[in-house]
């Protein structure tokens, strides 16, 4: 029986003097390893207060379950509560199929905090309707 790795977080790449976190996705990201990896991107966005970016490089990711999902959607809380873009770079196809079929394309991948969500305040308008 073999096994694939599972993402290699420590694979994160910083610019000197960017507010940006660099992170690579390398083998599966599933029920096995979906907590610890929200765990290190949590940790890793802590240490850095003055990050504006947050890219998740996917080209590496073989495989992608529920969990993994999940892990993703929980990334993305904290990503939005930390005010950082979240960037899913590189989406191999069946990550896109996924975030598709799910309909998660659009929160995982929109605008910074723009999309509106359960508990969010109306956007604003430029007047009556």
């Amino acid at each position: 029986m073999t096994t694939t790795p599972h993402p290699d977080p420590s694979a994160e790449t910083t610019a000197v003097g960017e507010n940006r976190l660099h992170i690579a996705l390398r083998g599966d990201l599933d029920h096995e390893n979906a907590d610890a990896f929200v765990r290190d991107v949590a940790a890793r966005l802590s240490a850095r207060p003055g990050a504006t970016d947050l890219r998740l490089s996917c080209a590496g990711l073989d495989h992608i379950d529920s969990m993994g999902l999940s892990a993703l959607l929980m990334i993305r809380r904290h990503t939005r509560t930390a005010r950082v873009r979240l960037h899913l770079d590189e989406r191999p196809a069946h990550l896109e199929r996924l975030l598709r079929l799910t309909g998660t394309l659009d929160h995982l991948t929109g605008p910074d905090g723009t999309e509106r969500g359960a508990g969010s305040p109306p956007a604003p308008t430029d007047g009556p309707s």
